[in-house]
């Protein structure tokens, strides 16, 4: 048993009390490899920012749970060689989808977990989230959980069709479950095609696709049920076009991938949305950083010529969204 204050890591709760209360969301970016992991860190501590690292089923299995403890630690150690003496940082489970997935990851140093238990039927949603709760809560762990399902593609995670939350629901939910935060649906979607075409309108000017608006009304009435409870957005990336352009331009067929406007991100972060989870915006920012490198340097096979484009060109993403649209800058307790 490794528990994650051994690591130095923290959990969500005092991070999430503040945002709240201070009108800003912390961001969860998902990472893979090692230069995801360095442009988060380089990112937040550039920032002062609290943040949380984030790794899925198929992520963890990609990098190696044993692996993934030890980047956690080195994160840890990263942020304060870098000048944060005292950083935030949280290793989460992302859609957890079993008991036993969340135990392994509380048991090997994972300071938050979601168990995802929104394609069960309710109470068996409960059922499942209280036993995740329960066993989480002995070691300080907190608990993420769903109601309402988001459609979209992202690794292991898929359904063809959303099912906002209901609000009449989250008290009972909440209340039973005991569960830490709440994700919730409201029109996010996983993946880099968001929306499909029939659902978007197209700029006259640009023939880009332009999504539709946010369910912020389902948003507002789940905050009157949960005053100051916080809430989690999945499937936020905004799918940056400039990219997507690089990408295309370069060799790429990502035709009519489209994501949340960022307006609609902050207007979400000023709510009691205090954790916004973005993965899909790295995975298109690290693509078109080595898709370009490779076309202006065919001649280039060393890794580390076209990953350290890559590290850049998603630092400047994380920087954008930690400034530009989550809010969360100079919000650590202590620097």
């Amino acid at each position: 048993m490794t528990n994650y204050k051994e690591l130095g890591l923290v959990n969500t709760r005092e991070m999430f009390k503040r945002a709240v209360a201070g009108g800003y969301a912390i961001p969860a970016f998902n990472f893979n490899t090692l230069e995801q992991m360095q442009a988060i860190i380089q990112a937040a501590v550039e920032t002062k920012s609290p943040v949380i690292m984030q790794v899925s089923k198929g992520a963890r299995n990609y990098a190696n749970g044993t692996i993934l403890r030890y980047m956690a630690q080195g994160a840890v150690e990263y942020a304060k060689e870098l000048g944060c003496e005292h950083p935030e940082i949280v290793l989460h489970l992302d859609h957890g989808d079993t008991f036993e997935l969340c135990k392994d990851c509380i048991d090997n140093g994972f300071s938050s977990v979601m168990i995802d238990g929104s394609s069960l039927p309710y109470e068996e949603n409960i059922a499942l989230t209280k036993k995740v709760v329960d066993y989480a809560h002995q070691y300080d762990v907190t608990v993420e959980a769903e109601l309402g399902v988001l459609a979209g593609v992202e690794d292991e995670v898929a359904a063809e069709e959303s099912h906002y939350t209901k609000p009449e629901e989250v008290i009972d939910f909440s209340t039973r479950s005991g569960c830490d935060s709440l994700a919730i649906s409201i029109g996010t979607s996983h993946g880099a095609y968001k929306f499909k075409p029939e659902q978007c309108t197209r700029d006259p000017k640009t023939g880009k696709l332009v999504p539709p608006p946010l369910a912020f009304d389902v948003l507002h009435e789940i905050e009157k049920k949960l005053p100051g409870f916080p809430i989690v957005l999945h499937g936020s990336s905004s799918v940056p076009q400039d990219e997507v352009d690089t990408i295309n331009h370069f060799g790429g067929n990502l035709p009519d991938a489209v994501g949340i406007p960022e307006e609609q991100l902050r207007e979400a972060s000023k709510s009691a949305v205090c954790k916004i989870n973005i993965d899909s915006d790295s995975r298109l920012a690290m693509t078109a950083a080595i898709r370009k490198h490779f076309a202006e340097h065919p001649d280039h096979f060393d890794p580390r010529q076209y990953l350290k484009p890559a590290r850049e060109n998603m630092k400047k993403m994380y920087i954008h969204k930690i400034v530009d649209v989550l809010g969360s800058d100079g919000k650590l307790a202590q620097c």
